[in-house]
């Protein structure tokens, strides 16, 4: 993976204070761990799951689902893999009973993941489907220890899994939350646990990816009151859920009030995907408001050879200048002169992330690397990165509407 900044910021002091922070951190906050885990018991859980199961349904919302589903969609299109993933995660009475019809209920195996065990929206359609499939071995459970979720588990005697200590819900993907229904589908979990580990390693033993971290994460909490917008901008279909994992990341984590003082703070998350977003939001970004920082991503190799066809159409011959390129060339030329028409304009930060290819290992790289952005952002702009209290508040009067 390569990040290019088109900006910099060399504030040393900053840097050194950042490192030192996170570095501190790293000893209570659990994901940073999880790029060590052993996985034995999850694969030999994965291998006991019947070869009559076709499907694997994660009931779950927000951070139970959306960083699994954006590994899941990345790597679909490339690897034949073993049983469809599909997600129970609205309310939306069609949404859950369109999806309900998709699928053959006896040969789905349901993963119902609540951290706290009593998240309404996994409780209620679990409460659905478990009318529907009462067999309880068509379900694995994964909560936090002492849940009232886990009591039902284990009184159920069900499949069940714990999450680590210390590991929120939006940085929990490469735990058991992800590597679950993901291993189940055929996904490699070791190389995408070695792509972030790779990342950690390169970040906390003075690798090459630190110096851009730094500089990124210094530079967005600087200037974090004017750029106050950030821009994912994605060059490839298969990075849409990446970048929707990346707006809860991000807005959950940064929108805060900030530790010692009474300002309310936060960066703001657009995910965006190219090129079909240049005919929308890029007008904004180029002409409008002066308030974002954009970041491009891009595949460098899409293992697809997939060509414009050579031929000539009636009217149109001066298209015939995109005869015979490939596709996978065509989508890069196009983010390349994107990034190349927003420099011009100087008072847009900007960088580039590179993937060489659509594979495991690069996903899990570029997981680890928001997490650890994200984290160094919220030391610098003053927050508690890892509470929610403004999600709380809704919770808790939704329960109040409820007794």
């Amino acid at each position: 993976m390569i990040n290019q900044l088109y900006f910099s910021h060399d504030d040393k002091r900053l840097h050194k204070y950042a490192l030192d922070c996170i570095t501190e951190e790293q000893q209570n906050i659990g994901y940073y761990h999880l790029v060590d885990q052993d996985t034995t018991d999850i694969k030999d859980f994965t291998k006991d799951i019947s070869d009559d199961i076709q499907t694997i349904a994660v009931i779950g919302i927000g951070g139970s689902s959306l960083g699994a589903k954006a590994i899941y969609e990345f790597i679909k299109p490339t690897k034949q893999l073993k049983r469809e993933l599909i997600f129970f995660e609205s309310t939306d009475p069609v949404n859950i009973q369109n999806s309900i019809n998709s699928i053959d209920i006896q040969k789905t195996h349901f993963v119902v993941i609540s951290k706290s065990g009593t998240t309404i929206e996994t409780i209620a359609i679990f409460k659905y489907i478990y009318m529907l499939q009462s067999d309880i071995s068509h379900y694995t459970f994964i909560t936090d220890s002492g849940s009232k979720l886990e009591k039902f588990a284990k009184n159920q005697k069900a499949n069940l899994f714990l999450l680590p200590p210390n590991v929120g819900g939006r940085f929990s993907v490469l735990s058991v939350v992800g590597l679950i229904p993901l291993s189940l589908c055929g996904i490699d979990i070791d190389r995408l646990l070695s792509g972030a580990k790779g990342i950690k390693d390169s970040f906390f033993e003075n690798g090459y990816i630190q110096k851009s971290l730094l500089q990124k994460a210094s530079f967005y909490a600087k200037n974090h009151a004017r750029y106050h917008i950030n821009c994912l901008f994605a060059y490839s279909e298969a990075l849409e859920y990446f970048t929707q994992w990346y707006v809860q990341l991000w807005g959950e984590s940064l929108g805060k009030k900030q530790k010692h003082s009474a300002f309310h703070v936060g960066l703001t998350p657009i995910g965006l995907i190219g090129p079909k977003d240049q005919h929308s939001f890029l007008q904004l970004i180029m002409e409008g408001t002066r308030d974002k920082s954009v970041t491009f991503i891009k595949i460098k190799d899409f293992e697809n050879s997939l060509k414009i066809p050579n031929i000539s159409l009636d009217a149109l011959d001066n298209m015939d200048i995109i005869n015979d390129i490939n596709f996978s060339d065509l989508i890069n030329m196009q983010c390349d002169s994107i990034i190349q028409a927003i420099h011009t304009q100087q008072d847009i930060p900007l960088d580039s992330i590179t993937i060489d290819k659509a594979n495991e290992y690069n996903i899990g790289s570029l997981i680890f690397y928001y997490e650890l952005l994200t984290s160094l952002v919220g030391i610098l702009i003053d927050v508690d990165t890892y509470n929610q209290p403004g999600v709380e508040l809704g919770k808790a009067i939704l329960k109040q509407k409820l007794i």
